[in-house]
């Protein structure tokens, strides 16, 4: 049976959501590499732990998803809080809105590579509006 790769990104983007990571082996491969960085999924975990330490209220939606197998490609928006500083710029608490484009291809049915580029320019400009 073929792989259904938006059903198993979903999947991975709800256990993203309810921060169950102990589920995240079961969509991220061992050997994980993130913007041409070899995280392994310890690491790549440890990422996403800080995300959330960071932005308290953080929630991946996906905006739309493009699949070629075995790639996907993802627009993802985000409405969030950070408490601290984010990619650089003092954020300190103010809601901000924004997204990412972010590109997987999978291995052995599981997320080996993903390329992701936020638009820091959406958030640089609300942070100077506010």
């Amino acid at each position: 049976m073929p792989l259904n790769l938006a059903d198993l990104y979903s999947d991975y983007l709800a256990c993203l959501n309810a921060q169950d990571w102990e589920s995240l082996g079961h969509f991220v491969h061992e050997d994980v590499v993130h913007n041409a960085r070899p995280l392994g999924l310890y690491g790549y975990r440890s990422m996403l732990e800080a995300n959330y330490r960071d932005i308290p209220d953080l929630h991946f939606a996906m905006e739309f998803l493009v699949i070629d197998p075995p790639k996907v490609a993802a627009r993802l928006v985000f409405n969030c809080t950070p408490i601290r500083e984010f990619m650089g710029l003092t954020v300190d608490g103010k809601r901000i809105s924004f997204a990412e484009n972010v590109f997987y291809a999978f291995k052995d049915g599981r997320i080996h590579e993903v390329w992701s580029v936020i638009d820091k320019d959406a958030i640089e400009a609300q942070l100077q509006s506010a």
